[in-house]
C-alpha cells in the first residue's frame, strides 16, 4: 500500500493542483499528449507520477514546467494547492504579434486614404 500512497494519477494531481478548472479538462489534455511527465510523452491520464517529477505542458500562451513537491488527498485552495509544486517556468512575453507585410492582405483606413481609395458617394 506504500506505494500506491507514493504515486497519483497525473490528470488528478493537475486537477489538485489547480491547473485545471475540471478533472476532465486535465484528463483531455494528458489524452491529446499536450502533457510531459520527464521530458516524454504522457499516454493516458492514469499514468502515475512521484514527487520529484517534472511535468511540461501548455496553460494558455505559456509552456508551463514544474516539478512536483508532494501529493495531495483532496483538491484544495489555492494557497494550499501552490505548495505542491515548484515552477521552473523562464519568463515568457507575449508571443509576437504576426508580421504585416506588404501589399497583402486588406488595407486598413489610413492605408486607403494614402492610396485614394475613399468611397465617393453618389448624389451627396
Amino acid at each position: 500500500m506504500s506505494d500506491h500512497a507514493d504515486k497519483m494519477r497525473v490528470d488528478k494531481w493537475l486537477w489538485h493542483a489547480r491547473f485545471f478548472k475540471t478533472r476532465s479538462l486535465a484528463a483531455k489534455q494528458v489524452g491529446a499528449g499536450h502533457v510531459r511527465v520527464n521530458g516524454s510523452k504522457a499516454s493516458k491520464p492514469s499514468q502515475n507520477v512521484a514527487v520529484g517529477d517534472v511535468l511540461t505542458f501548455s496553460q494558455g500562451h505559456q509552456v508551463r514546467v514544474i516539478r512536483i513537491l508532494a501529493l495531495s488527498e483532496r483538491r484544495g485552495p489555492a494557497p494550499e494547492a501552490q505548495t505542491l509544486y515548484f515552477d521552473m517556468t523562464e519568463k515568457q512575453d507575449k508571443p509576437p504579434a504576426n508580421p504585416k507585410y506588404e501589399g497583402k492582405g486588406r488595407p486598413d483606413k489610413k492605408e486607403r486614404r494614402a492610396l485614394g481609395l475613399t468611397r465617393v458617394w453618389e448624389g451627396h
